[in-house]
């Protein structure tokens, strides 16, 4: 679980930030980067439906964790884009898109024993780029950190409410 929370206060961080620059890129906008952030992890419906049963069902070769790449991502984005309305969709794509990437490249950076991340870039390139190694996934210090992170974000943005609001 800590995991998920730091990869939607990544996501809630950045996404404030641009806020700070582009005046229509409200809260309920932040909120559209943070669900970003989920789409890569939408693989953990495995949990629920294992892929070999999917598979089985479908006859074809099948598995959850392609959701978990570049392809599977854009998918699921070109998804969620075509669910809005016409005139929201190149800012909702934007949104969708910032927190699905900071999803993914902060998942480029866990500890893996093979040194390698997963195929990021699939189905372009089965590459499995090289990773520093920072961190476990299970750890609660880099939801500490994003949570930290975001609490300064958070502060910050109060606080530039206030300074206006009292010019």
């Amino acid at each position: 679980m800590p995991d998920l929370l730091a990869h939607a206060l990544i996501a809630y961080s950045l996404a404030t930030v641009f806020s700070w620059r582009h005046e229509w890129l409200s809260p309920s906008y932040v909120t559209v980067a943070m669900a970003g952030a989920f789409i890569p992890d939408l693989t953990k419906v495995m949990l629920v439906l294992p892929s070999d049963s999917v598979a089985a069902t479908l006859s074809v070769p099948f598995d959850w964790f392609a959701l978990h790449t570049l392809g599977g991502s854009l998918i699921s984005l070109a998804i969620g884009i075509v669910l809005v309305a016409n005139s929201e969709r190149t800012r909702v794509a934007a949104l969708l898109g910032l927190g699905t990437a900071s999803h993914l490249l902060a998942d480029a950076l866990l500890l893996n024993p093979s040194g390698h991340s997963y195929p990021l870039f699939w189905p372009l390139s089965y590459l499995h780029p090289p990773t520093p190694g920072l961190y476990l996934s299970t750890q609660a210090e880099p939801m500490l950190v994003a949570a930290t992170v975001a609490g300064v974000v958070f502060t910050s943005t109060q606080y530039r409410r206030w300074r206006e609001q009292a010019e």
